[in-house]
Protein backbone atom coordinates (compact mmCIF):
# COMPACT_ATOMS: atom_id res chain seq x y z
CA UNK A 1 0.00 0.00 0.00
CA UNK A 2 1.57 2.99 0.41
CA UNK A 3 3.85 5.09 -1.28
CA UNK A 4 4.48 8.76 -1.08
CA UNK A 5 2.28 9.14 -4.12
CA UNK A 6 -1.27 7.85 -4.24
CA UNK A 7 -1.18 5.05 -1.73
CA UNK A 8 -2.74 1.79 -2.18
CA UNK A 9 -6.16 0.76 -1.55
CA UNK A 10 -6.48 -2.68 -0.34
CA UNK A 11 -9.68 -4.23 -1.35
CA UNK A 12 -11.75 -1.54 -2.82
CA UNK A 13 -14.11 -4.30 -3.78
CA UNK A 14 -16.97 -4.61 -1.37
CA UNK A 15 -16.73 -7.63 0.90
CA UNK A 16 -20.31 -7.37 1.99
CA UNK A 17 -19.53 -5.61 5.23
CA UNK A 18 -22.25 -5.55 7.83
CA UNK A 19 -20.50 -3.62 10.53
CA UNK A 20 -23.00 -2.24 12.97
CA UNK A 21 -26.16 -0.36 12.34
CA UNK A 22 -26.55 1.85 9.35
CA UNK A 23 -23.74 0.46 7.17
CA UNK A 24 -24.14 2.03 3.76
CA UNK A 25 -22.44 3.04 0.56
CA UNK A 26 -21.42 6.61 1.26
CA UNK A 27 -21.91 7.55 -2.36
CA UNK A 28 -25.63 7.00 -1.82
CA UNK A 29 -26.16 7.73 1.83
CA UNK A 30 -24.51 9.58 4.71
CA UNK A 31 -25.48 9.43 8.32
CA UNK A 32 -27.78 12.31 9.32
CA UNK A 33 -26.09 12.20 12.72
CA UNK A 34 -22.51 12.81 11.57
CA UNK A 35 -20.98 15.95 13.04
CA UNK A 36 -24.19 16.92 14.82
CA UNK A 37 -23.52 19.16 17.82
CA UNK A 38 -24.31 17.48 21.09
CA UNK A 39 -25.16 14.25 19.36
CA UNK A 40 -24.53 10.96 21.12
CA UNK A 41 -24.00 9.36 17.73
CA UNK A 42 -20.64 8.77 16.07
CA UNK A 43 -20.24 7.91 12.40
CA UNK A 44 -17.24 5.83 11.41
CA UNK A 45 -15.88 5.23 7.93
CA UNK A 46 -15.23 1.53 7.27
CA UNK A 47 -13.11 0.58 4.29
CA UNK A 48 -13.78 -2.67 2.55
CA UNK A 49 -10.85 -4.78 3.74
CA UNK A 50 -11.25 -6.88 6.85
CA UNK A 51 -8.46 -5.26 8.87
CA UNK A 52 -10.22 -1.92 8.66
CA UNK A 53 -13.48 -3.66 9.53
CA UNK A 54 -11.83 -5.09 12.65
CA UNK A 55 -10.80 -1.63 13.84
CA UNK A 56 -14.32 -0.30 13.44
CA UNK A 57 -15.93 -3.34 15.07
CA UNK A 58 -13.95 -2.92 18.31
CA UNK A 59 -14.23 0.87 18.36
CA UNK A 60 -17.97 0.62 17.77
CA UNK A 61 -18.44 -1.99 20.50
CA UNK A 62 -16.64 0.10 23.11
CA UNK A 63 -18.33 3.35 22.07
CA UNK A 64 -21.73 1.70 22.40
CA UNK A 65 -21.24 -0.52 25.45
CA UNK A 66 -18.84 1.55 27.54
CA UNK A 67 -19.49 5.16 26.49
CA UNK A 68 -23.19 5.02 25.58
CA UNK A 69 -22.99 6.25 21.99
CA UNK A 70 -24.96 5.09 18.98
CA UNK A 71 -22.53 4.24 16.19
CA UNK A 72 -23.33 4.60 12.53
CA UNK A 73 -20.97 3.15 9.91
CA UNK A 74 -20.53 4.11 6.28
CA UNK A 75 -18.67 1.96 3.77
CA UNK A 76 -16.05 3.88 1.86
CA UNK A 77 -13.11 3.50 -0.44
CA UNK A 78 -9.99 5.33 0.68
CA UNK A 79 -10.09 8.60 -1.28
CA UNK A 80 -13.88 9.10 -1.03
CA UNK A 81 -13.51 8.57 2.72
CA UNK A 82 -11.28 11.65 2.90
CA UNK A 83 -13.90 13.74 1.09
CA UNK A 84 -16.67 12.52 3.39
CA UNK A 85 -14.53 13.16 6.45
CA UNK A 86 -13.79 16.70 5.34
CA UNK A 87 -17.49 17.38 4.74
CA UNK A 88 -18.53 15.97 8.12
CA UNK A 89 -20.47 13.09 6.57
CA UNK A 90 -18.35 10.80 8.71
CA UNK A 91 -16.60 11.67 11.97
CA UNK A 92 -13.55 9.41 11.88
CA UNK A 93 -11.44 7.15 9.68
CA UNK A 94 -9.43 4.62 11.66
CA UNK A 95 -7.02 3.21 9.07
CA UNK A 96 -5.31 5.26 6.41
CA UNK A 97 -2.31 3.92 4.54
CA UNK A 98 -0.88 7.31 3.59
CA UNK A 99 -2.35 9.81 1.13
CA UNK A 100 -0.02 12.87 0.96
CA UNK A 101 -2.24 14.74 -1.50
CA UNK A 102 -5.32 14.38 0.70
CA UNK A 103 -3.35 15.23 3.84
CA UNK A 104 -2.04 18.44 2.33
CA UNK A 105 -5.42 19.46 0.97
CA UNK A 106 -7.58 18.74 4.01
CA UNK A 107 -5.25 18.69 7.02
CA UNK A 108 -2.75 21.40 6.16
CA UNK A 109 -4.58 23.72 3.74
CA UNK A 110 -8.31 23.51 4.46
CA UNK A 111 -7.87 22.31 8.06
CA UNK A 112 -11.17 20.42 7.84
CA UNK A 113 -9.53 17.16 8.95
CA UNK A 114 -7.41 16.62 12.05
CA UNK A 115 -4.79 13.97 12.71
CA UNK A 116 -6.00 11.28 15.10
CA UNK A 117 -2.65 9.65 15.84
CA UNK A 118 -1.14 6.26 15.04
CA UNK A 119 -3.30 3.15 14.89
CA UNK A 120 -0.35 1.16 16.23
CA UNK A 121 -0.19 -1.07 13.16
CA UNK A 122 2.42 -0.86 10.39
CA UNK A 123 1.25 -1.73 6.90
CA UNK A 124 3.30 -3.22 4.10
CA UNK A 125 2.59 -4.41 0.57
CA UNK A 126 4.81 -6.82 -1.25
CA UNK A 127 5.10 -9.86 -3.49
CA UNK A 128 4.74 -13.21 -1.77
CA UNK A 129 5.07 -16.89 -2.53
CA UNK A 130 3.73 -19.69 -0.32
CA UNK A 131 6.31 -20.80 2.22
CA UNK A 132 6.12 -24.40 1.02
CA UNK A 133 7.39 -23.17 -2.37
CA UNK A 134 10.15 -21.05 -0.80
CA UNK A 135 11.38 -24.13 1.05
CA UNK A 136 11.54 -26.09 -2.20
CA UNK A 137 13.32 -23.27 -4.06
CA UNK A 138 15.06 -20.95 -1.54
CA UNK A 139 16.39 -18.58 -4.23
CA UNK A 140 12.88 -17.86 -5.51
CA UNK A 141 12.55 -15.16 -2.85
CA UNK A 142 14.97 -12.88 -4.74
CA UNK A 143 13.28 -11.01 -7.60
CA UNK A 144 16.36 -11.53 -9.79
CA UNK A 145 15.57 -15.25 -9.87
CA UNK A 146 11.86 -14.97 -10.66
CA UNK A 147 12.25 -15.40 -14.42
CA UNK A 148 13.97 -18.75 -13.83
CA UNK A 149 10.72 -19.94 -12.24
CA UNK A 150 8.21 -18.14 -14.48
CA UNK A 151 6.99 -21.42 -15.97
CA UNK A 152 5.86 -22.57 -12.51
CA UNK A 153 3.42 -19.66 -12.32
CA UNK A 154 1.82 -19.92 -15.76
CA UNK A 155 -1.98 -19.96 -15.84
CA UNK A 156 -4.52 -19.80 -18.67
CA UNK A 157 -4.89 -16.08 -17.86
CA UNK A 158 -1.21 -15.16 -17.94
CA UNK A 159 -0.61 -15.54 -21.68
CA UNK A 160 2.37 -17.88 -21.52
CA UNK A 161 4.12 -15.75 -18.92
CA UNK A 162 4.27 -16.25 -15.17
CA UNK A 163 1.19 -14.99 -13.31
CA UNK A 164 1.48 -12.25 -10.69
CA UNK A 165 -1.88 -12.35 -8.91
CA UNK A 166 -3.33 -9.00 -7.86
CA UNK A 167 -6.69 -8.15 -6.30
CA UNK A 168 -8.93 -5.65 -8.02
CA UNK A 169 -8.12 -3.43 -11.03
CA UNK A 170 -9.24 -0.54 -8.84
CA UNK A 171 -6.40 -1.08 -6.38
CA UNK A 172 -3.54 1.37 -6.60
CA UNK A 173 -0.49 -0.83 -7.12
CA UNK A 174 2.94 -0.51 -8.70
CA UNK A 175 2.91 -4.03 -10.05
CA UNK A 176 2.54 -3.44 -13.79
CA UNK A 177 5.34 -0.86 -13.68
CA UNK A 178 7.50 -3.18 -11.58
CA UNK A 179 7.09 -6.07 -14.02
CA UNK A 180 7.96 -3.81 -16.94
CA UNK A 181 10.83 -1.91 -15.32
CA UNK A 182 12.43 -4.99 -13.81
CA UNK A 183 12.02 -6.72 -17.20
CA UNK A 184 10.26 -9.74 -15.76
CA UNK A 185 8.51 -12.40 -17.82
CA UNK A 186 5.27 -12.03 -15.87
CA UNK A 187 1.72 -10.86 -16.42
CA UNK A 188 -0.33 -9.10 -13.73
CA UNK A 189 -3.69 -10.90 -13.46
CA UNK A 190 -6.47 -9.38 -11.35
CA UNK A 191 -8.66 -11.63 -9.22
CA UNK A 192 -11.29 -8.90 -8.96
CA UNK A 193 -11.47 -8.35 -5.20
CA UNK A 194 -9.77 -9.20 -1.92
CA UNK A 195 -12.25 -12.01 -1.35
CA UNK A 196 -11.71 -13.50 -4.83
CA UNK A 197 -7.95 -13.24 -4.41
CA UNK A 198 -8.12 -15.06 -1.06
CA UNK A 199 -10.25 -17.80 -2.61
CA UNK A 200 -7.66 -18.38 -5.34
CA UNK A 201 -4.73 -18.33 -2.91
CA UNK A 202 -6.40 -20.82 -0.57
CA UNK A 203 -7.18 -23.14 -3.48
CA UNK A 204 -3.56 -23.01 -4.68
CA UNK A 205 -2.39 -23.73 -1.14
CA UNK A 206 -4.83 -26.61 -0.70
CA UNK A 207 -3.35 -28.23 -3.79
CA UNK A 208 0.22 -27.21 -2.84
CA UNK A 209 0.58 -25.39 -6.15
CA UNK A 210 3.03 -22.55 -6.84
CA UNK A 211 1.71 -18.99 -6.84
CA UNK A 212 3.16 -15.48 -6.80
CA UNK A 213 0.88 -12.81 -5.39
CA UNK A 214 0.64 -9.18 -4.47
CA UNK A 215 -0.34 -9.17 -0.80
CA UNK A 216 -0.10 -7.05 2.30
CA UNK A 217 0.32 -7.13 6.03
CA UNK A 218 -1.35 -7.08 8.43
CA UNK A 219 -3.70 -9.72 7.04
CA UNK A 220 -5.26 -12.71 8.76
CA UNK A 221 -4.64 -15.05 5.82
CA UNK A 222 -0.97 -15.45 6.79
CA UNK A 223 -2.16 -17.61 9.70
CA UNK A 224 -3.93 -19.95 7.29
CA UNK A 225 -1.53 -19.81 4.35
CA UNK A 226 2.06 -19.09 5.46
CA UNK A 227 3.79 -16.93 2.86
CA UNK A 228 7.32 -15.65 2.33
CA UNK A 229 8.05 -12.25 0.82
CA UNK A 230 10.02 -11.92 -2.41
CA UNK A 231 12.75 -9.31 -2.01
CA UNK A 232 12.35 -6.51 -4.53
CA UNK A 233 14.96 -3.75 -5.02
CA UNK A 234 15.11 -1.83 -1.71
CA UNK A 235 12.68 1.00 -1.10
CA UNK A 236 14.25 4.44 -0.88
CA UNK A 237 12.41 7.69 -0.26
CA UNK A 238 11.09 8.99 -3.58
CA UNK A 239 11.78 5.81 -5.59
CA UNK A 240 8.05 5.54 -6.27
CA UNK A 241 7.45 9.21 -7.06
CA UNK A 242 7.01 8.56 -10.79
CA UNK A 243 4.39 5.84 -11.20
CA UNK A 244 5.70 4.79 -14.62
CA UNK A 245 9.30 4.41 -13.45
CA UNK A 246 8.83 2.52 -10.18
CA UNK A 247 11.44 -0.22 -9.79
CA UNK A 248 11.60 -0.59 -6.01
CA UNK A 249 9.80 -2.34 -3.18
CA UNK A 250 6.79 -0.92 -1.37
CA UNK A 251 7.51 0.95 1.89
CA UNK A 252 6.52 0.04 5.42
CA UNK A 253 3.86 2.55 6.49
CA UNK A 254 2.64 3.32 10.02
CA UNK A 255 -1.15 3.40 9.65
CA UNK A 256 -2.89 6.59 10.79
CA UNK A 257 -6.28 7.72 12.10
CA UNK A 258 -8.02 10.93 11.04
CA UNK A 259 -10.98 12.82 12.50
CA UNK A 260 -13.24 15.50 11.11
CA UNK A 261 -11.75 18.71 12.52
CA UNK A 262 -14.97 19.90 14.19
CA UNK A 263 -15.57 16.47 15.69
CA UNK A 264 -11.99 16.37 16.97
CA UNK A 265 -12.70 19.58 18.93
CA UNK A 266 -16.30 19.02 20.03
CA UNK A 267 -16.69 15.26 19.94
CA UNK A 268 -16.25 14.87 23.69
CA UNK A 269 -15.47 11.43 25.09
CA UNK A 270 -15.95 9.77 21.71
CA UNK A 271 -13.29 11.90 20.04
CA UNK A 272 -10.92 11.49 22.97
CA UNK A 273 -11.39 7.71 22.88
CA UNK A 274 -10.78 7.44 19.14
CA UNK A 275 -7.57 9.46 19.45
CA UNK A 276 -6.34 7.01 22.10
CA UNK A 277 -7.47 3.89 20.22
CA UNK A 278 -4.21 2.10 19.47
CA UNK A 279 -3.61 -1.62 19.18
CA UNK A 280 -1.19 -4.11 17.68
CA UNK A 281 -1.00 -6.02 14.44
CA UNK A 282 -1.71 -9.18 16.42
CA UNK A 283 -4.83 -7.61 17.94
CA UNK A 284 -6.15 -6.60 14.53
CA UNK A 285 -5.38 -9.96 12.98
CA UNK A 286 -7.11 -11.75 15.84
CA UNK A 287 -10.36 -9.87 15.26
CA UNK A 288 -10.06 -10.02 11.46
CA UNK A 289 -9.57 -13.79 11.60
CA UNK A 290 -12.73 -14.18 13.68
CA UNK A 291 -14.74 -12.12 11.19
CA UNK A 292 -13.36 -13.41 7.88
CA UNK A 293 -12.47 -17.01 8.65
CA UNK A 294 -14.47 -18.07 11.71
CA UNK A 295 -17.52 -16.18 10.39
CA UNK A 296 -18.37 -14.38 13.62
CA UNK A 297 -20.31 -11.16 13.18
CA UNK A 298 -18.20 -8.03 13.71
CA UNK A 299 -20.01 -7.44 17.02
CA UNK A 300 -19.37 -11.00 18.20
CA UNK A 301 -15.69 -10.75 17.26
CA UNK A 302 -15.36 -7.39 18.97
CA UNK A 303 -17.01 -8.67 22.15
CA UNK A 304 -14.70 -11.67 22.26
CA UNK A 305 -11.64 -9.46 21.89
CA UNK A 306 -12.91 -6.86 24.38
CA UNK A 307 -13.66 -9.55 26.97
CA UNK A 308 -10.09 -10.79 26.78
CA UNK A 309 -8.21 -7.48 26.58
CA UNK A 310 -9.65 -5.21 29.26
CA UNK A 311 -6.25 -3.82 30.27
CA UNK A 312 -5.67 -2.67 26.68
CA UNK A 313 -8.94 -0.93 25.93
CA UNK A 314 -9.58 0.57 29.35
CA UNK A 315 -6.50 2.72 28.83
CA UNK A 316 -8.25 4.24 25.83
CA UNK A 317 -11.03 5.59 28.05
CA UNK A 318 -8.82 7.76 30.29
Amino acid sequence: MRRTRTKIVIALAVLGLTTGCGAADMTKQASPFANARGSRTVTLSVQSWVGAQANVAVAQYILEHELGYRVDTVQADEVPAWDALSQGRVDAMLEDWGHPEQQKRYVEDKKTIARGGDLGVTGHIGWFVPTYLARQHPDITDWRNLDKYASLFRTPESGGKGQLLDGSPSYVTNDKALVQNLKLNYQVVFAGSEAAQITQMRQFAKEQKPFLTYWYAPQWLFKKVPMTEVKLPPYKEGCDADAAKVACAYPHTPLKKYLNADFAKSGGKAAAFLKKFRWTTEDQNQVALMIADQKLTPEQAAKKWVDGHASTWKAWLH
